[in-house]
């Protein structure tokens, strides 16, 4: 519940003969949904909603994952929700391997009237070995009865993601993609093109090796970006040109988010003096 919904709450609890009228009922309904959705700076999306948390390492592009680092600050705000899913260890926040299913959080975007895109999870993976299938139906289901937004789904995940959705209705409204953070994981690109989907794509962040060999037939949208945070290592420009030069050859809108660092705001996003904000142009048809 939302601090103003929290105040509204105990003013009624704690005031003699006072009684929440049908306007504050109402406002605390809509605080909690914003609750569980945040508007959000990441460049290719409008907003972010989590109906799980926590997550497991699981190769190089997790190492300085920023839901680790922020799923610590809010365990330390006191946000029971996140309670238990980092720890310490070397000075660094890293995740327990701790998922924490948020049943209040499934119908957050029937709330919201605005049509959005929707980041689904930034602080978790939907398709993490530990989340039951029967809670992705569920917000497979949120999903499908909310067509106004368009819902953006990413997994390091991609074999699992296939299977489970292989079972489950292909939305127009939902896009299935997957992280590739250099060479030695190219093989999530084949898994996920045996996702059913209306678009797939995959996000190249954090970038940290060459993808010269990646084949993004099928794919109908690539991110590309650098790694940011404290901890940040470098991007090559030769591999963002590599990506974009590939994008061209088989067919897939590129969209340049960031070159990160320590400052990402000062590295800004710009490539060969301009920046590249494509969008997938229409849906691919359903596998």
């Amino acid at each position: 519940m939302s601090l103003v919904a929290e105040i509204l709450v105990r003013r009624a609890s704690s005031e003699p003969g006072c009684q929440l009228s049908v306007q504050d009922w109402r406002a605390i309904l809509r605080l909690n949904a914003e609750r569980n959705m945040a508007e959000t700076s990441i460049e290719w999306t409008d907003a972010t909603w989590n109906p799980v948390a926590g997550c497991t390492i699981l190769t190089a592009g997790c190492t300085n994952c920023y839901a680790m680092r922020m799923a610590a600050r809010l365990e330390a705000m006191g946000t029971e929700k996140y309670s238990g899913t980092t720890r310490k260890t070397g000075g660094r926040a890293k995740w327990t391997g701790k998922i924490v299913l948020d049943e209040t959080a499934l119908d957050a975007p029937t709330k919201w009237a605005k049509p959005r895109r929707v980041f689904v999870n930034s602080m978790s993976d939907l398709f993490h070995e530990d989340v039951p299938e029967d809670f992705i139906r569920k917000v497979w289901l949120t999903m499908a009865a909310t067509p106004r937004h368009t819902y953006q789904i990413l997994t390091k995940r991609p074999q699992r993601m296939a299977e489970v959705a292989s079972c489950l209705p292909v939305l127009p409204n939902v896009w299935l993609g997957t992280s590739v953070e250099d060479g030695r994981v190219l093989h999530r690109i084949e898994e996920l093109r045996h996702a059913p989907a209306a678009v797939r794509f995959i996000s190249f962040e954090p970038l940290i090796g060459t993808v010269a060999d990646a084949d993004l037939r099928d794919i109908q949208w690539a991110i590309v970006g650098g790694e940011s945070g404290p901890q940040a290592r470098g991007m090559d420009p030769v591999w963002v040109n590599e990506i974009e030069s590939i994008c061209r050859r088989d067919g897939a809108a590129f969209f340049f988010k960031q070159w990160g660092g320590r400052n990402k705001k000062a590295t800004g996003r710009e490539l060969r003096g301009r920046t590249f904000d494509e969008m997938p142009a229409v849906a691919a048809a359903a596998v």
